[in-house]
């Protein structure tokens, strides 16, 4: 019944946000305009939850009606300093969002009230352990674009359009029932919606819930917590919270990532705060992960999760000092400077704790290329690393039909083999793309933990038989697809095709006697 209740709030505020969008967006982009939504929703947000926060605290010292909203600016700020410290932020009481969603409509200089606003929230933080967290958050949601309308009234005519809008969104009452795993959703569904309209940018900001979360399943099979999470392409930060929800964010040490595109780095930010991610409990770098890392004092990490980008370009050898990376040098040459996969692949081996797991989504050809990619196979292989590789379903991924693989990486391997999992079949229809059901995700997961073989399904493969077939481990060469043909007996066949044409002639014989009849009544 629960479940039930979900999914029709869940429904519900899709419907909404999606009339939003709709609505709201006008001669926006839909992938630009999806930073105006989820900027406002964010601002919501964080108003709601630092007035909750303060409210509780006050209700449970004895004033029962007391509600920081209604409060005068100067008599709060008193406890900005105590709120900074635990909450990373500060708004004042006139700056949350009902207060100035309220006054909105009346106010000429909406623009420049709401960029204020938003200077203040960041300048809450300055000097103090969450100024890199909140440091340029509100970036992406410039209230003067022109893409918001050609004239100040314009774009404040829609500024009010879009506060009410995201005020109105059913978002749960009490925040500790509900209303965070909402927000959640209703930021997720936004990634997703733009990640389907965008195409060509989907792929980079958004991988689909489904796989986020076999990917945490599977680096969390027998533990109920982990020291620390980490993902070097971090994207949206999407699958670092997997982890909360598989094992609770009270049994994550540490959420870790590194982007390399500013606003998707925002965004990852805004997506822990929605999650009510402390920010005393993440860490999230800008920067180029394969250049420049900004974890070193941070690792090993014991879970490592990542979807990087395929086949993108980067520096390889041509850049003299990357060989002697210890990230990259015990394979003995670079990933191409063409394809970068392995270079990610290495980088998170050389980061993954002795007992940790690691699961990368991989792009099909790093798993039988030559080159130098079938070197760093032969690196991995011999040194006993891969423990399992999982074919996944085509069309699962927003931009792309391809069928990509999951490669789960181990340091502390008890079996010198690898597990292959053909699960191209473990998939239900969704819309225009596949998914990954509940069902699909379990029976993929209980392959990997059971680790025997299954005709047609999976397979255990000694790495000596790897080495021995070039260090190719393409599911496809270990996993025999099953023959759906349908068997034919050719005996019985020829014997049924003698009778038809035995009968054939028996009716020519026929037919031409009725026709000689005719012609003689003639």
């Amino acid at each position: 019944m629960a479940d039930t209740v979900k999914e029709q709030q869940r429904a519900e505020l899709h419907k909404t946000i999606w009339q939003v969008a709709n609505d709201l967006r006008g001669s926006v982009d839909g992938w630009d305009f999806k930073s105006y939504v989820l900027g406002v929703l964010f601002y919501r947000f964080i108003s709601e939850n630092l007035t909750s926060y303060i409210n509780a605290g006050e209700r449970d010292a004895g004033s029962v009606d007391f509600d920081f909203a209604k409060m005068r600016d100067e008599d709060a700020e008193f406890a900005r300093e105590g709120i900074v410290e635990e909450k990373g932020f500060f708004i004042r009481p006139s700056e949350l969002f009902e207060n100035v969603r309220r006054r909105a409509p009346h106010d000429e200089n909406l623009n420049e009230t709401l960029e204020s606003i938003f200077r203040d929230i960041e300048g809450s933080a300055i000097g103090t352990n969450s100024e890199d967290d909140l440091k340029g958050l509100f970036d992406d949601l410039n209230v003067n674009s022109t893409k918001l309308g050609n004239t100040v009234a314009k774009r404040n005519a829609k500024m009010v359009k879009l506060l009410d809008a995201i005020g109105d969104l059913p978002l749960g009452g009490k925040f500790s029932d509900n209303s965070i795993d909402l927000f959640g959703d209703a930021y997720e569904y936004l990634m997703q919606m733009y990640a389907s309209s965008a195409g060509k940018s989907g792929g980079e900001y958004y991988t689909p819930q489904e796989v986020s979360e076999l990917l945490a399943k599977i680096t969390t099979v027998g533990k109920t917590r982990v020291n620390k999470v980490y993902d070097p392409a971090a994207g949206s930060g999407s699958l670092l919270l997997k982890f909360a929800k598989v094992l609770g964010k009270e049994n994550v040490g540490g959420f870790y990532g590194q982007e390399i595109n500013l606003t998707t780095y925002n965004l990852a930010r805004i997506n822990m705060f929605l999650h009510d991610v402390n920010y005393e409990n993440f860490d999230l770098a800008l920067g180029d992960t394969l250049l420049e890392p900004h974890h070193w004092d941070d690792e090993p990490f014991e879970a490592i999760v990542s979807n990087p980008p395929y086949s993108i370009k980067w520096e390889g050898d041509a850049n003299p000092i990357l060989i002697n990376d210890p990230r990259y040098a015990p394979a003995g040459v670079l990933a191409p400077k063409s394809k970068a996969d392995l270079a990610f692949t290495m980088h998170m081996l050389h980061w993954l704790a002795t007992n940790g797991t690691a699961a990368i989504v991989e792009f099909p050809g790093v798993l039988y290329r030559g080159g130098a990619e079938g070197k760093i196979r032969k690196y991995l292989i011999d040194n006993n690393y891969v423990d399992a590789v999982i074919q996944l379903p085509a069309d699962l991924f927003f931009g792309t039909t391809i069928a990509t693989c999951i490669i789960v990486l181990k340091k502390s391997k008890k079996t010198n083999d690898v597990l292959f999992i053909d699960g191209s079949a473990e998939f239900v229809r969704g819309g225009n793309k596949n998914k990954l059901s509940e069902s699909n995700q379990q029976v993929l997961l209980d392959a990997f933990t059971n680790r025997e073989s299954t005709d047609h399904f999976a397979m255990l493969v000694e790495n000596s038989a790897i080495a021995a077939n070039d260090y190719n481990i393409a599911v496809s060469s270990y996993v025999e697809a099953e023959d759906t043909r349908e068997v034919v007996d050719i005996t019985e066949l020829n014997a049924k095709i003698e009778q038809i044409v035995a009968r054939q002639a028996e009716l020519r014989t026929s037919i031409d006697a009725i026709v000689a009849d005719l012609e003689g009544a003639e």
